[in-house]
């Protein structure tokens, strides 16, 4: 049985909509998986104020790129975006019965850990980024490995 996308044009929020740009099928060679990718706007309007995408499935590779990715313009930080964009994917992680989700980011990356404070994940460790991986190549060697539980 194949994975399907599901129906997600726009996942409305009080603040801001995510808005679908983008479905992209796994590729098994690479050891991907399914992602949804999704512009974020003010609600109601259609201007991109940043960008953040969910990764569908569970593997190795995860573990140190995790589920979710996200930015915002920088004229639009400051606002809590991010958080409120990542709170509103839960509905695209339950509709693909992913309970828990792991999001990564840089140590030195206050803004990004900050957003997963407030959902409310648990660090469960920084960690040395394995030299065979992707990341590795471009410079990342050490993530912050967050858990969150999103039922």
């Amino acid at each position: 049985m194949g994975f399907e996308f599901l129906d997600f044009d726009v996942i409305k929020g009080e603040e801001i909509d995510l808005h679908l740009i983008k479905t992209v099928p796994g590729n098994k060679g690479k050891n991907w998986v399914p992602a949804y990718h999704f512009n974020i706007t003010l609600s109601g309007l259609s201007e991109p104020i940043g960008k953040i995408d969910i990764r569908i499935g569970y593997n190795k590779n995860l573990y140190y790129g995790g589920h979710v990715g996200y930015s915002v313009n920088e004229e639009y930080r400051g606002n809590h975006y991010a958080t409120k964009a990542v709170l509103l994917l839960k509905k695209v992680a339950h509709a693909h019965e992913m309970e828990k989700l792991i999001i990564t980011c840089n140590p030195d990356n206050i803004a990004s850990r900050k957003t997963c404070e407030h959902i409310g994940a648990n660090l469960l460790e920084i960690v040395d980024v394995p030299k065979d991986n992707d990341m590795y190549q471009r410079g990342e060697k050490v993530k912050c490995i967050y858990e969150w539980v999103c039922s």
